[in-house]
């Protein structure tokens, strides 16, 4: 019943801010939001439908909890679709943190003080409204976290079962949860009350399943287990050479690392975090809270060592990029808050409400989502794509776009999303994951030009392959072009020009 009340609240929660989100239109805001819901769209709507479009590099959970959902058109065209297990997903990071806690402290006041502190943020609440990884990713946590610790009191199998289960799941979501193996494994041996040794193998073994796994289907894809490393679509490939702060600087990968979390969760709660850790410490209880750091270490070792940077706003070079990793930082800020319910004198429990309410008050002095640097992240490095799109939708919905198909690049998904918005199957066009049809429109359309539109971000592969020397079947019928971002091109087949011109 406990648990039943916790999960209604956190569902009454997450619906009214997927429905605030959605009705300002920002569910898609992020680039990779909109890509999340196109990958899942074109395992069952494409060309070359099937298992192969979930790609190497973004790890498919998301893309398979959205599946059911994307087959409605209206659903996968407003990016509902991936709201929907999202939001389901923070019910159950909520409902799984506050029973950890419960487990952890022994102490419903204190886990109540955790649950607020995590649910009542801004910027998890809009990043549990939208198609990103992160909140799927804190439901996996939360639930090893509740296994690791009702193990530790109940010392049955079962849990630790369970908690190789989130670790696949977090494993298949985000890799911070392949950095986390070793160390739940050793934490649920360190709980063990005997044959720690089997404990520690029965965990490692199943959780790295998923690792395996995508390792096997990254071979199998492109012949390289390592292909989401290394390959042209990997965090080191789009980076390149480019330098950026906190590469091979441990001090300045700490500090844009904290300084995105403080972003991300506020500095009154993470003051109250610093205070509760000394509070766990004085009743032995820093445990969940030295796990749960581990995933914001992962970051700043990302940060120093793979090819991943941080940008904020407020450090050189003044931008948003990656900032919502931050994020990370909430669940260990928000576990340390509630120890402070542990120390509190049994006449001063009572204000124990006070502490998510001071966690928050800086959200509660500027309300406006301008302050949410998670949201503001999305509508900054937006603006250039949205452009995009709605003359996209404009120039589609003006002409017969159904007609012979469209060739378009959608490696970063910014193109591919003009066509859910004029509801125009993705099976209709013909895009990267097409793999040698692409392939042979891209390198030869002399040859194979049988798509009536081409559409284009200036200097991509379609781009090229219209403007190749001899080659004028296509012409350009439509350019936008958008301040900092390619142009947007058009093309149109011009067998099709001069027949409508002749008539």
């Amino acid at each position: 019943m406990e648990a039943a009340s916790v999960s209604l609240c956190l569902a009454i929660l997450v619906v009214f801010a997927a429905w605030w989100f959605f009705s300002h239109g920002y569910i898609l805001y992020y680039g990779d939001a909109a890509a999340h819901l196109n990958i899942s769209r074109s395992i069952i709507d494409s060309r070359t439908p099937g298992y192969d479009q979930l790609g190497t590099v973004w790890l498919p959970l998301l893309h398979v909890l959205c599946l059911p959902f994307v087959i409605n058109d209206w659903l996968w065209s407003t990016g509902l679709a991936g709201t929907l297990p999202v939001a389901i997903c923070f019910v159950i990071a909520g409902t799984c943190f506050y029973l950890a806690a419960r487990f952890a402290y022994r102490d419903a006041l204190a886990a109540s003080v955790v649950l607020a502190c995590f649910a009542l943020n801004p910027n998890l609440l809009y990043l549990a409204s939208i198609p990103m990884t992160e909140v799927v990713f804190f439901a996996g946590l939360a639930v090893l976290l509740l296994a690791l610790f009702a193990f530790r009191e109940r010392q049955q199998r079962y849990w630790v079962v369970l908690g190789a289960a989130a670790s696949c799941a977090m494993s298949l979501t985000r890799y911070d949860g392949w950095f986390l193996i070793p160390f739940a494994g050793f934490t649920f041996a360190i709980f063990a009350r005997r044959q720690r040794a089997t404990v520690f193998f029965l965990f490692a073994v199943l959780a790295s399943l998923a690792p395996l796994y995508w390792m096997g289907h990254n071979y199998w894809e492109t012949n390289d287990a390592l292909d989401f490393i290394r390959g042209p679509y990997s965090a080191a490939a789009i980076q390149g050479s480019r330098p950026y702060p906190g590469f091979h600087d441990w001090a300045l990968a700490l500090l844009y690392y904290f300084k995105a979390g403080q972003l991300c969760t506020g500095w009154p709660l993470l003051v109250l975090g610093v205070i509760g850790l000394f509070c766990a410490a004085r009743r032995d209880s820093l445990a969940p809270v030295w796990f749960l750091l581990l995933t914001p270490l992962f970051y700043v070792w990302s940060v120093h060592s793979s090819k991943t940077p941080i940008h904020v706003p407020e450090l050189p070079p003044y931008s948003y990029y990656n900032t919502r990793y931050g994020i990370a930082l909430l669940p260990p800020a928000a576990f340390a808050a509630g120890a402070i319910v542990l120390v509190l004198p049994r006449k001063m429990r009572r204000w124990a409400a006070l502490i998510p309410l001071a966690a928050i008050i800086g959200w509660l002095a500027q309300p406006s989502q301008e302050h949410w640097i998670c949201w503001k992240e999305s509508q900054v490095n937006s603006v250039g794509r949205r452009a995009w799109i709605a003359a996209g939708v404009r120039f589609l919905r003006e002409h017969d776009h159904a007609e012979q198909g469209i060739l378009t690049l959608s490696g970063s998904g910014d193109l591919t999303e003009i066509f859910p918005k004029v509801f125009v199957p993705l099976a209709d066009t013909l895009h990267m994951g097409n793999g040698p049809a692409w392939l042979a429109a891209t390198t030869r359309p002399d040859l194979v030009h049988t798509q009536r539109w081409a559409i284009a971000a200036e200097g991509d592969a379609v781009s090229a392959a219209m403007k190749r020397d001899g080659y004028l079947d296509y012409q350009l019928v439509e350019r936008v072009k958008v301040k900092d971002e390619p142009a947007l091109e058009i093309y149109e087949r011009r067998e099709r020009v001069l027949r409508e011109g002749a008539q």
